[in-house]
């Protein structure tokens, strides 16, 4: 987009300058720690997360926004619903390879991560626009969020994977 191009385009100077309105001083100074890097990080899911004798997980079955760093949560809850999915499987003696309990495990990860994906990319959405009104709401709303300790816990336990139906894997318990 032309507005990433004119921004990476920046000597580095001016492009602190850029930067550091868009964080709102609460992380603190803002510096480069080396080289710049800039490429486009569309969202995708996969549609299909299953195939014949074959499963998907982590960034082969989807690709988040980096933003809110939830591609490695995603992935670990990937691995953890696959995992359980094929040792209750196997403890039934199916076949583990099977297509439809293959399916039972894109049945439980599918939606979440694609309504994942879709809140990250609004995120991005959200925090690269400098519009006077959406950059007050942003703050605003960071702002409620940090003077709310239960909002913000549970904010932390949905970012972290641990709300909804989690593996037994990441509730602690085995597979």
């Amino acid at each position: 987009d032309a507005e990433a191009a004119r921004i990476a385009a920046l000597d580095e100077e001016a492009y602190l300058d850029e930067l550091r309105p868009r964080f709102g001083g609460f992380l603190g100074e803002i510096t480069l720690a080396g080289a710049r890097f800039s490429y486009p990080v569309p969202f995708s899911v996969a549609h299909a997360f299953v195939g014949e004798r074959l499963a998907l997980v982590g960034d082969a079955a989807h690709r988040l926004h980096p933003i809110a760093g939830q591609g490695l949560n995603a992935g670990l809850k990937d691995v953890a619903a696959l995992a359980e999915v094929l040792v209750d499987a196997r403890r039934r003696g199916e076949d583990i390879g099977r297509a439809d309990v293959l399916e039972r495990y894109q049945r439980w990860r599918r939606f979440d991560t694609a309504a994942l994906a879709l809140a990250t990319d609004g995120f991005n959405r959200l925090f690269s626009n400098d519009n006077p009104l959406l950059r007050l709401g942003r703050d605003l709303g960071m702002g409620v969020v940090g003077a709310l300790p239960g909002l913000r816990r549970a904010l932390i336990r949905e970012a972290a994977g641990l709300t909804g139906d989690v593996p037994r894997l990441m509730r602690g318990r085995p597979a």
